[in-house]
């Protein structure tokens, strides 16, 4: 598995301009997703080497914890998370 080395401002100016052509993005503006994208892609550094499959339940229980959380649940964002984690693992 290859992992990218891009910075967050790069990721974040990825994700501005792509937000709204995720299925999910048709109810809400970046800045409801923007913390997602940012847990995916710092997770997929944190966890290295693993699976999204192998690691899905230990971001939804860290995602209550999140520093950069907004007021969004888990299955709120969980599909941005993703988007961004394989962004960065792909």
């Amino acid at each position: 598995m290859a992992y990218a080395t891009r910075a967050w401002n790069d990721e974040d100016t990825y994700w501005r301009a792509n937000f709204r052509s995720r299925p999910y993005a048709t109810n809400g503006t970046y800045e409801d997703f923007e913390d997602a994208y940012r847990y995916g892609y710092e997770s997929s550094d944190r966890y290295r080497g693993r699976q999204w499959e192998d690691v899905e339940r230990d971001l939804e229980s860290g995602w209550t914890t999140y520093k950069h959380k907004a007021q969004r649940t888990w299955t709120d964002i969980k599909d941005a998370v993703r988007d961004a984690w394989d962004r960065m693992t792909t």
